[in-house]
């Protein structure tokens, strides 16, 4: 299951209060896409889909594709603010190899 680090939990709680659609958690998806040919994708969702994997990590509920899960599985999830960005970050055991900006991977 992913884990969201304490700094990643106050990042999307923020995100979630400052919603203006009822959000009520943070989905995580893997599609084709990326420099290293599949990449992360997070949005906040209001309700699960049908075949949705609902996961409460952290405080935070997490909605995970049947597809998405064996790719998110063991991931840990962080945030980091900087000067010149901010975001999540990914530390994917599944990834074989990475891009640089560690927005994308292959499996």
């Amino acid at each position: 299951m992913p884990t969201f680090t304490e700094n990643a939990v106050i990042a999307v709680n923020r995100f979630l209060q400052n919603s203006t659609t009822g959000a009520t958690g943070i989905r995580i998806q893997i599609s084709d896409g990326g420099c290293a040919g599949l990449q992360y994708g997070m949005m906040l969702e209001s309700v699960a889909d049908e075949k949705d994997n609902v996961i409460e990590t952290g405080g935070v509920k997490v909605f995970v594709s049947a597809e998405s899960l064996p790719l998110v599985r063991g991931i840990i999830i962080d945030f980091e603010e900087g000067l010149e960005s901010s975001g999540f970050t990914f530390a994917n055991p599944n990834a074989k190899s990475s891009c640089s900006c560690g927005k994308s991977f292959s499996a």
